[in-house]
């Protein structure tokens, strides 16, 4: 395993205009990430933002600390659309050295003047050195890589839904 941890990226989208996403996750991405993480009303009002992943059809999930650590707007550089990147880590609440951090960004851009594409790029340092990277190959890096699936469909539901 590369000492940079291991890449995952993931793509999803929301039906409505860039500058109105743009907008949100300028001034709000952490409410956005922590609400959308909760995947349930029943449990939207909760502090903590949750990281949900499901395994053998049973839910997992571990709570987590999210920090954003830049919020930017990009250029338009050739074919490439202007956007916003959200940079942000997250990591276990509880016990952190037991579960992978993961260092991201989460970028928004218009794909129509109707939808923005979400793309999530990230990579996550599986725990205990040598027993975590053995872990991950056999079913870390699937309970990661659906994590961030679900994550990022979250966050794109939440800004469908909210934005409407």
């Amino acid at each position: 395993m590369s000492p940079r941890g291991k890449s995952i990226r993931v793509f999803d989208y929301v039906n409505h205009p860039y500058e109105r996403v743009r907008d949100v996750l300028k001034t709000s991405a952490l409410p956005v990430f922590s609400r959308a993480t909760k995947g349930a009303s029943a449990r939207a009002e909760t502090v903590a933002s949750q990281l949900h992943v499901t395994v053998a059809g049973i839910d997992v999930g571990k709570e987590i600390e999210i920090k954003i650590t830049k919020v930017e707007e990009t250029a338009k550089v050739g074919k490439k659309q202007p956007g916003i990147r959200v940079v942000f880590e997250w990591k276990a609440k509880q016990a952190p050295k037991l579960f992978p951090l993961m260092k991201a960004s989460l970028e928004a851009y218009p794909l129509t003047a109707t939808e923005t594409q979400l793309d999530f790029a990230g990579t996550y340092q599986p725990p205990l050195g040598i027993v975590g990277s053995a872990l991950d190959a056999i079913a870390g890096n699937r309970v990661a890589e659906a994590s961030i699936h679900r994550f990022v469909n979250e966050v794109a539901e939440y800004l469908r839904t909210t934005l409407d």
